[in-house]
Parts: C-alpha cells; structure tokens; sequence
C-alpha cells in the first residue's frame, strides 16, 4: 500500500473505499472495514508496507486509537501487521479473554482454516516461539491432508456440480471421526465458514455410516455465484445466507452421499480410509474398477440368504497342517478354520479385480483372514460384514417405493403448536408416502391415522411430535429427511439387518467367506456395519513387521 493508502485503511467506515465492486459482492478476504481501526483502538497496531514500485517501505502505527503518520521505514515487497499488548486500552474486554490455551488453540485454528484456503501460499505458525507448522507451497490434496492429520492416499475427492453451483474436496472415511467437529473445515468462495446449516447437510450425509455423536473429518469448497450469496450475515462472517439453501444442501448430502458410498469418485485410486489399527497400519478399501459409480445396491438375494457372489477362479489355499500341526495347538484351541484347498503360488495367482483377495481361514469362528492380490492381509468381521450387506438391501427395498403402512386401531388426536401442526399439514402428501396418514383436526391439533409398519405403534405422539419440529424449524427441509424420522427408520432397518445376519460363532464354508468378501467389493458403504464400526481392516507386509519389531 502507499502511504495515503495506509492512511485509509485505518480510518473508520473505511469500507467506503470499495469503489470497483458492490458490497454484495466480495470477492476478497480482505478485513471487514472496521476491523483494522477496531484493532488499533484497544492495541498497539503497526503496519509496515511497500508496494513493487516503491524504493522504500512506509509505516503507520495506532496505539490505543491514537494514529502516527506513515513514516518510511525498511521492509520487502508486501503488507506486515503486528498487533501487541491486546485490549491494553480496553481493560474491560481484557479481563473477559479466555486461558492462553483456550485462545491459543482458537488462533491456530484460524490459521489452519486459512492455510487451507489458500494452499498455493507458504504458511508458517509460530507460537510462544514453538513452530506449530511450516507449510511451503502444496497442491489442494497434500494441503488438505496436512491440515486434516492425515495421508492423501486416505482422502476421498469430490467434484460435483448442480447448477451453478461446485462442491469440491476431501473427505476422509466413516472411521475417521472426532468427538467434536472441529475436524471439519468448510470454504465458500475460498472463505473459510462454520455455517450451520452446511454443518447439518454433512451430519445428515454422515448419519448412515458413523456412530451418533461422532463427527466426519473433512474439507469442503463450495463455489457459489456471488448474486446468490450473502456473506454480511454475520459479523464475522462465519455464517451465510444462500439465494437457495435447498440446492445447496441437496449438493452436499448427495455429494458426500455418493463418495461414502463407492469409496472414491474414480479419480485415480484415492481410498477411503478407516484410520483405525492395531499400531499404524494404513487401511484402504480399493473399489471394484469394474463397477460403475451409479451402480445400484444389489438387492436380489433374500436377507435370509447369507450370500450369492461366485467364488473367484484363482485362488490361495494353505493346507491345514502348515498352521495346525506346526503351532501345536489344536485347531478348536485356536478356534481356527483352515480353507482346505490345494495350495497355489501367490500372490500372483489371485485376480487383481477383487481387491479384498482371496479367504485363506476363518479365526474364532468370527473372523476371516484374506490376502489381497497385492499380497496384503485382510481381516473380516462376518457379522458386521454381512450386516452391512443386509441393511443395504432392506434400504433397497425401502427406496424401490411407498413404505407400507399399518392403520392405528384407534386414530390419535395430537395438539401442537399451531405452527408446528401447519409444517405438518403443508407436507401431508410427503408424509403419506412414508406411511403417515394424518388430517388437520382443528386449530393446532392432527388426527394421526396410520403410522409405517417398520416402526410399530410405540410413541407414535412423540414421533410425530419431533418430525413437527424440526420441519416447523427448517421449511424446506424433505420430511424423510428428518433426524427423528430418518433415526427411527433406520434404527429399525440395522436391527433387521443386525438379526437377519451371519452370527459370530458361525463356521463358514471356503466358498460362503469368497462370497462374502465379493458382495463386499458390490455393496456402497461396506466398509462399516450399520452401528459405524469397521468391518474389514488391512496389514500390510512392513506393517506387520513393524509390529514385530523387525523394521523401525
């Protein structure tokens, strides 16, 4: 800046100096207008800058809202600001500053938020002289992988449109998650956000495949046009007001929706990533090259059949005796189940196009150990593998048409708030389909008729009572969508599924484990059971020998 311009920038209601774009229309994320002359005011702020074609550099300081002139002074090409002694001239506020860890941990969460958005600038973040990071110039992923604590093999990548609008990213696996949601990260127009309601479209996203209470690591971009954007809605602006909320929040659901369901969106072999292991294995889920990203679930096998996949053509067996006899253990000891086949060279002799490999025994008569065609070991939770599979087909089910109903004996008359009972009454048509009946019965008050016969008669009031609210709370939010609806429903599909499938403690045939792990490789989402938890886990050979020691 120059010298007149320093002068400007720490004047108040500088914002007057946007002259070549309206203010609804911010295009930079430069500091609101009042920040800088709020900034100097109760600290000492001093800027010191010089522009490309300047010999010099100038600076300006504010100390406790007193300005000095710019003076000339030494310094690169480029903009530094220093503040110190914070609220010195405004003991009240300082008295009201959280521990220095508290504020410490808030300010090196701003700058990850900026080094992500912006990950062709170098960054670096000291704190009481201790470097938090240093990160030079790096592409989007390796950027977003830093950020996010993890590897870029790990990330999901999403690259969606919908109109006009983009949803770009990363995201990590169901098992990845954290206790709070700080492990989220969110970009609009390359402004970093915590907006609320993108926050509740990951969460819905999300809901199928993670435990309650957990929260998804990712990084989201979302590419708005400015007309349909308002980012004055908050003073700091942290949150937003889309033209379209309903758009918006149909990319993100259906975005995330789709990645989590196929693992990647096909773009090179970038894994999902369960991030969860016995010492610091990395674990993968490669889909299947050969099927294709829209593939629908395959639904036609019964529940009650454990599975229908064909076994592959080439195989790894291992003759009983090698473990067995040589352990001297006997094999109901261990509760192992060797395959008995003839044993095969491997790993070349295992198909490449099923990526969770070949069954070698089942342990415990609960887990199967498999080797992958690139020669890694696979272990399988049959139980929760198949719980998976099962809950995908119920859910097929259930999206292949109108829920079935099942009539109240005698119908309820429930009273609301008169605007809770209109949120209901205006999606009547919408609640029908999902197998609730219901008709106004005067000022604030519904007569229920029938409920969905998944989930039974018990505290129909109650929920009909959550799905008011939270349809009253967001208008244009699908009733099928709602927390209270859908956690219902699909607590009620999980204990079908969880019922309807392979128990732990069942022996499995060679044949029935292949099976298993190709249904697997078809089925969106198998990489969790329906409670969240994983249902394969991957060693690799160095891993393995790190465990033992063998490698450092």
């Amino acid at each position: 800046m120059t010298p007149e311009e320093l002068d400007m920038a720490v004047q108040r209601h500088c914002t007057s100096k946007l002259q070549d774009e309206r203010l609804v229309q911010i295009r930079t994320l430069g500091f609101r207008g009042e920040a800088l002359p709020s900034i100097g005011a109760s600290a000492r702020l001093s800027i010191t800058s010089r522009t490309s074609e300047s010999d010099t550099a100038w600076c300006i300081r504010v100390d406790g809202g007193v300005i000095t002139p710019p003076q000339p002074s030494s310094g690169p090409v480029g903009t530094r600001i220093v503040v110190t002694d914070l609220f010195f001239a405004t003991p009240a506020r300082r008295k009201f500053l959280k521990s220095p860890r508290v504020e410490n941990s808030h300010a090196e969460s701003v700058m990850r938020r900026l080094a992500l958005s912006a990950p062709h600038c170098a960054i670096r973040v000291t704190l009481d002289d201790k470097l938090l990071f240093d990160l030079p110039e790096q592409s989007p992923i390796a950027r977003a992988a830093t950020v996010l604590d993890t590897t870029p093999d790990t990330l999901i990548p999403l690259d969606e449109e919908r109109g006009h609008i983009r949803l770009s990213g990363f995201a990590c696996g169901p098992a990845k998650t954290r206790a709070t949601g700080s492990g989220q990260f969110i970009l609009v127009n390359h402004r970093p956000v915590t907006d609320p309601m993108l926050r509740t479209a990951i969460r819905v996203a999300y809901r199928p495949v993670i435990e309650r209470g957990r929260f998804p690591v990712m990084a989201l971009h979302l590419k708005v046009p400015l007309e349909r954007l308002d980012v004055n809605v908050h003073p700091a602006k942290t949150e937003l007001r889309f033209a379209d909320e309903a758009e918006v929040k149909a990319l993100v659901i259906g975005g995330l929706g789709r990645a989590l369901g196929h693992g990647s969106s096909g773009g090179g072999g970038v894994h999902a990533s369960f991030g969860i292991r016995p010492s610091r294995p990395s674990i993968s889920y490669p889909p299947r090259p050969d099927i294709p990203v829209d593939a629908p679930v395959q639904a036609s096998a019964p529940a009650t059949l454990p599975f229908s996949a064909a076994a592959p053509s080439s195989r790894l067996s291992v003759p009983s005796s090698q473990y067995v006899e040589r352990s001297g253990f006997a094999e109901q000891d261990v509760g192992f189940t060797p395959a008995a086949r003839p044993p095969q060279p491997v790993p070349e002799q295992l198909d490449p196009s099923f990526p969770l490999g070949a069954s070698v025994a089942q342990v415990f008569d609960t887990y199967i150990i498999a080797v992958a065609p690139d020669g890694d070991l696979v272990l399988v939770d049959q139980h929760a593998a198949h719980e998976r599979l099962t809950h995908e087909r119920l859910r097929e089910q259930y999206a292949s048409g109108a829920l079935r109903s099942q009539a109240l004996l005698l119908p309820e008359v429930i009273d609301l708030p008169r605007r809770e009972a209109e949120a209901l009454l205006v999606r009547a048509e919408d609640l029908s389909r999902l197998g609730m009946d219901l008709e106004s019965f005067g000022p604030g008050s519904v007569l229920l008729r029938s409920v969905p016969a998944l989930l039974g008669t018990k505290d129909v009031q109650g929920l009909l009572r959550d799905v008011a609210d939270e349809l009253a709370n967001d208008p244009d939010l699908d009733a099928s969508n709602t927390d209270s609806f859908s956690n219902r429903l699909d607590a009620i599909l999980a204990r079908m599924a969880c019922h309807g499938s392979i128990r732990a403690g069942r022996r499995l045939k060679p044949e029935e484990m292949d099976a298993l792990l190709r249904d697997m490789e078809r089925t969106p989402r198998a990489n969790t059971c329906s409670h969240g938890r994983p249902t394969w886990l991957k060693l690799t050979r160095s891993e393995i020998e790190r465990l033992f020691g063998r490698i450092k």
